[in-house]
């Protein structure tokens, strides 16, 4: 047989083994819209992990952080500063949106944020943002499994064909499982990830360079402007403080506002799961440090990828690794992809069903299911059509879509944290710095120190909501002592199943 052929048999049983996991595990949830959305609120501690860990490392650390540790040199490593920046509020916010989460029966951040503040133009706006953001997010991932599926198998399956068939797999899994399918898939293909990070990142460099330390020896010698912070931009010119820092500043505010890791919050078990995962969520980030070294192997290697994502399955294929590795290989890079696309497009459209449709109308529990399972199909297909443009970047995809979610921040935390919000201000402060950092995401020329237009919209939208809550009438004291009174987060946990 052909490399090629032993690759793909190879993807094949990988792929079907996901679809095994991930039909297996959606049956332990009810058939209620609780238990496709939140799963039931059962998570353990291992479930919530892998599912944090692996929901937040995806294709764009897989593939576009060697991308960006070749091509750009320190600039990548602004993805592991906001990692660990951004996970630490969590460990306040998320519990106590847990708690209220459990007491109200909501299952999505739309509903906390309005449960707080009554409007069904908020609520739609909340829907229109998160799907707005979701779009390039899901179609990242579709292109970082496409991309590499057709470097190893030497163009046989093009991209569109290995997306296509990486992403049909997940559609129908999260279709028939919900959320109970994404948390057991997510714990397989986040150990399997990780295992293959760690062993083509010390295998690469060894092999090049005879070490870790040799390789960078050379980098130093021969391409210092690389180790240099902040690194390059994409032009090859010094990258400016003010796009890095606020790159970083971006990334860690929207991190764990992400609805599809933001709503995790609603299916763990307790509180006390929450701040553990929190906790042990910094050891998820050392899967970068791999994914870095393999970048950084590529620097002086012979010979370029047609674009800087490729580099990771360019050098698989150039080093002549035995087919059975590249298969392997091959199948730890989908995992990263698929691993946060099933949750992707199972919060896009349960965020459309719940808070962009609900509100107007009445549905029951297997209407709800029924309406967000052919979303599910929807938003994969129109994620999958922007995916063919090859021409983009994973990395910049991701932080385009960043600029939208951190809007969420300011809301988030006044539902929680401020008794004096009310429903006018965070509407008007919302609209404000969505508007704002849309307006400079199409005009970058104009942005102030090249900083992230997300940051910019952030500096009208909070203004904007603390002045229009203080000028209008505040909300009923019993009502807001729902979501930012003292009450108990520490709850006690049911039996495990």
């Amino acid at each position: 047989m052909e490399q090629w052929q032993v690759v793909t048999a190879i993807l094949a049983a990988y792929l079907g083994l996901t679809l095994y996991i991930g039909l297996r595990g959606g049956r332990g949830s009810s058939a209620s819209v609780q238990g496709y959305v939140a799963g039931d609120r059962d998570f353990g501690l291992l479930v919530m992990y892998f599912v944090t860990g692996a929901t937040v490392f995806s294709a764009f650390a897989f593939l576009g952080g060697p991308g960006w540790a070749y091509s750009r040199g320190a600039a990548a490593f602004y993805i592991l500063a906001y990692g660990v920046l951004g996970i630490a509020p969590w460990y306040w916010v998320g519990p106590r949106a847990a708690a209220v989460g459990r007491r109200s029966g909501y299952v999505t951040q739309g509903q906390l944020i309005t449960g707080r503040f009554p409007s069904k133009t908020l609520s739609v706006l909340l829907a229109l943002i998160s799907v707005a953001a979701f779009v390039p997010y899901v179609t990242l991932q579709m292109q970082g499994a496409g991309i590499v599926i057709e470097a190893v198998t030497d163009g046989h399956i093009p991209l569109w064909a290995g997306a296509a068939l990486a992403y049909g797999i997940v559609i129908f899994y999260v279709l028939r499982g919900g959320v109970g399918a994404v948390g057991w898939t997510n714990t397989f293909q986040g150990v399997f990830m990780i295992v293959i990070a760690w062993t083509l990142g010390l295998y690469l460099p060894n092999r090049l360079y005879g070490g870790v330390g040799p390789m960078f020896e050379r980098i130093a010698a021969e391409r210092p402007e690389l180790l240099t912070a902040p690194g390059l931009a994409a032009d090859g010119s010094p990258w400016s403080w003010g796009a890095y820092s606020s790159s970083i500043l971006v990334s860690a505010i929207g991190i764990s506002l992400w609805p599809h890791l933001f709503m995790k919050a609603f299916t763990a078990r307790s509180s006390r799961i929450l701040r553990q995962t929190v906790v042990l969520f910094p050891t998820f980030q050392l899967f970068l440090i791999p994914v870095f070294l393999i970048g950084f192997a590529g620097v002086l290697f012979p010979g370029a990828p047609e674009t800087p994502d490729f580099i990771l399955p360019f050098m698989i294929l150039e080093t002549e690794l035995p087919a059975i590795v590249v298969g392997l290989f091959c199948a730890g890079a989908l995992s990263a992809s698929m691993s946060t696309g099933d949750a992707l497009l199972h919060a896009a459209a349960s965020v459309t069903v719940e808070d962009g449709i609900r509100p107007f109308r009445v549905m029951s529990d297997a209407a709800q299911r029924r309406v967000i399972q052919l979303l599910v199909v929807l938003v994969g297909v129109v994620a999958y059509v922007f995916a063919l443009d090859e021409e983009s970047s994973l990395v910049v995809l991701l932080l385009t879509a960043y600029g939208l979610i951190a809007q969420l921040a300011p809301p988030v935390v006044a539902t929680l944290y401020w008794r004096r919000a009310t429903t006018q201000g965070v509407l008007a402060g919302l609209l404000a710095g969505s508007a704002t950092s849309v307006f400079f995401l199409f005009s970058p020329s104009l942005r102030p120190f090249e900083i992230h237009e997300g940051i910019l919209g952030l500096a009208v939208h909070v203004p904007v909501l603390i002045a229009v809550s203080l000028l209008t009438s505040p909300q009923a004291s019993d009502h807001t002592e729902g979501f930012v009174g003292d009450y108990e987060l520490d709850d006690p946990e049911p039996a495990s199943r």
